[in-house]
Parts: C-alpha cells; sequence; structure tokens
C-alpha cells in the first residue's frame, strides 16, 4: 500500500478519534464543540474531494492554525482530545506539505 493512502487512512482515522474523544468530553463549551467539528468536518470532505496531498495541503493551511488554538484550549481540561488534535494537524502535514 502507498504511503500516500496509508497516510489518508492515518488521518481518517484521527478524525474519527477527534469524534469519539469530543464524544465523551461533556464540558467542552458549545462554541469549541461547534468550531471542531465543523472543522473536522471541512478536512474530511476535502479528503473526499482531492487527493489526500491537495486536500491536506488545503486543510492543513486553512486549519491548522485554528486546529492548534483549539488544542491549547483543551490542554488542561482535556489533555486526550488536545493530544488527537496535534496529531491530526502532524498527519495533515505528513500528507500535504
Amino acid at each position: 500500500m502507498s504511503e500516500e493512502r496509508v497516510s489518508e487512512e492515518s488521518l481518517r482515522e484521527l478524525l474519527g478519534r477527534v469524534h469519539e474523544r469530543l464524544g465523551r468530553a461533556g464540558s467542552v463549551d458549545a462554541e469549541s464543540r461547534q468550531l471542531l467539528c465543523a472543522l473536522v468536518r471541512d478536512i474530511d470532505r476535502a479528503l473526499g474531494q482531492g487527493g489526500p496531498r491537495d486536500a491536506a495541503g488545503t486543510a492543513a493551511g486553512q486549519h491548522a492554525p485554528k486546529l492548534e488554538s483549539l488544542a491549547v484550549r483543551f490542554e488542561a481540561d482535556h489533555p486526550g482530545l488536545a493530544e488527537v488534535i496535534r496529531e491530526v494537524i502532524d498527519a495533515l502535514v505528513r500528507v500535504g506539505i
């Protein structure tokens, strides 16, 4: 299997983990929850529209700063969620930039 395919699968798995962790984190404020869900949907949609390199380059360029901001916001109360968000950022960089 190609490295690109593995990276796309890894990214999709990480997006699923973000949803899972977000579902378990009951105390996340509504604004942060909505923003994170929207970012994850955008990245997932971009993966479906183009190859992972195109999608990841666009998604990382547009969303990495927002994702990092959310990871910082979640660090104290939801460290597991913050960790997965940072893994998503790293995966976006690996497949596209």
